[in-house]
């Protein structure tokens, strides 16, 4: 089977959680907007998105084609992915389970990028400063911690040992909530300062798939995006405060 992903050059963004599955399975993937012939760059990428005889088309990057067949939405991609890359359990429940956890960290996500653009996605961060500062306040002081102690929860509970989210190894949602944390981590610097503390189990897992010799070799490499001030995670000085944890 080959694997093409489709999106945006220059950012981590939503694409990362695709990439990590990839990286963390060593499995041989294609950025189209990295190549230069025929079908790729970003001429490729938009003529694939929009073309008006799709059947299937995908509303926005990222999207994964896979032997011909589009896939949209970064937990619908892992969904397909999970048991092709061995990165879910066998069972329904575990495949149901993990796809519910990977929904609910794209719930957070989505709660993040909306910190730094509340009012529209069109306008400027520097067009929202004031709102930006209210939505970010009740992010840090209020949503983390509700998200994250659902997290914990689920860790506490799981009866397999191994430290993951679900079973007893590593899962698409586990290589996300890394995502996740490193991503806060950069944004929210201040913030995240009790969160090792505070979540454990959470901080377990982060520092678990950073171990992992193919994502420790990932991060290193020049394949890494440096997270940036046009990614879903972005370091404004003015948005981080003290740590709710």
């Amino acid at each position: 089977m080959t694997f093409e992903l489709f999106y945006w050059p220059g950012l981590q963004g939503r694409g990362e959680f695709v990439r990590l599955a990839f990286e963390a399975t060593g499995t041989p993937f294609v950025e189209i907007v990295q190549g230069e012939g025929p079908g790729q760059g970003m001429d490729g990428m938009l003529h694939t998105m929009d073309d008006p005889a799709c059947t299937d088309p995908p509303f926005a990057p990222p999207f994964l084609r896979a032997d011909g067949e589009l896939i949209g939405q970064t937990a619908n991609i892992l969904a397909f992915l999970g048991p092709v890359l061995g990165l879910v359990g066998e069972s329904p429940r575990a495949r149901r389970f993990v796809n519910q956890l990977q929904l609910t960290l794209a719930d957070l996500v989505a709660e993040v990028h909306d910190g730094h653009h509340p009012i529209s996605s069109r306008l400027y961060y520097s067009n929202q400063r004031a709102e930006a500062r209210k939505r970010t306040a009740e992010l840090i002081d209020y949503r983390l911690p509700k998200f994250f102690d659902y997290f914990e929860r689920v860790l506490t509970n799981n009866p397999h040992a191994g430290g993951w989210l679900s079973e007893r190894a590593m899962s698409y949602a586990d290589l996300s909530l890394f995502q996740l944390i490193a991503g806060l981590n950069y944004a929210f610097p201040r913030a995240m300062a009790g969160f090792a503390k505070a979540y454990p189990r959470c901080q377990g897992v982060h520092d678990g798939v950073a171990r992992q010799p193919r994502i420790a070799a990932y991060l290193k490499s020049p394949r890494r995006i440096a997270f940036n001030t046009t990614g879903i995670f972005r370091h404004y000085k003015e948005l981080d405060r003290a740590s709710p944890f």
